[in-house]
């Protein structure tokens, strides 16, 4: 039997492709892509809540008009653990309640104390958010920070190697008082040659008469031989 081919599923939603067929590479180069919507400066409305934009990220319990089950001032990791354990017994006591009696009305009071609690619990959990952001962005400064300076000192490190070979160079390099000696050294030698060459090319050893000789000689030669 064949195994079904497994299926990739990405933990996010993918985009809506209407909108992204707009935002192509030649809508973009032409201006063509239609522009971010403005900031809201009103209200809005989002998973069919209502917000205003002047409220505060995370709202009082108050505001959204829930009852605080814990005082003003506390400790948020003692609360979390007191939600947590209020949580599961009112669980079991609904899980008791449907047992023996399931039309008791109480089942629905106890469905709303889980939700009060649940409300309470994500309630604490988003104080922290702003905690998390900011230790978030402190990590990832400080590895940009701890890249930067790897970075330079491997610049340094370059620096300081091409500045010792050029060191070195420097110090292969001759005198000049030896580099100009050896340069009239092979300037003298250099005309000497070039004077040698041209006394060679204008003195002939033989005379011109000779020359004469010698043709009439091959001349009365190849005659004798035909």
């Amino acid at each position: 039997m064949a195994t079904p081919e497994s299926v990739q599923v990405s933990s996010l939603p993918l985009p809506p492709i209407q909108y992204i067929n707009l935002y192509t590479d030649e809508n973009v180069r032409r201006g063509r892509a239609p522009r971010p919507p403005p900031p809201i400066h009103d209200s809005y409305s989002m998973f069919g809540n209502v917000f205003n934009a002047d409220d505060t990220i995370i709202r009082p319990l108050e505001a959204q008009g829930i009852k605080r089950l814990y005082p003003q001032h506390f400790d948020r990791r003692r609360e979390l653990k007191k939600l947590n354990h209020s949580l599961l017994v009112n669980f079991l006591d609904l899980i008791d309640l449907l047992v023996q009696c399931p039309d008791s009305p109480r089942r629905a009071e106890k469905v709303e104390d889980l939700s009060l609690l649940f409300i309470h619990i994500h309630h604490l959990l988003n104080e922290f958010r702003p905690h998390q952001a900011r230790e978030t962005l402190r990590v990832m400064m400080e590895l940009q920070r701890r890249q930067r300076i790897e970075t330079a000192l491997r610049f340094q490190k370059h620096l300081e190697k091409v500045q010792e070979i050029l060191q070195h160079a420097l110090q292969m390099l001759p005198d000049t008082a030896e580099l100009d000696s050896k340069l009239a050294i092979n300037t003298e030698s250099m005309e000497c040659s070039d004077s040698m060459n041209a006394e060679h090319q204008n003195t002939d050893p033989c005379c011109p008469s000779d020359k004469i000789m010698c043709k009439l000689i091959d001349e009365m030669t190849s005659n004798a031989a035909f």
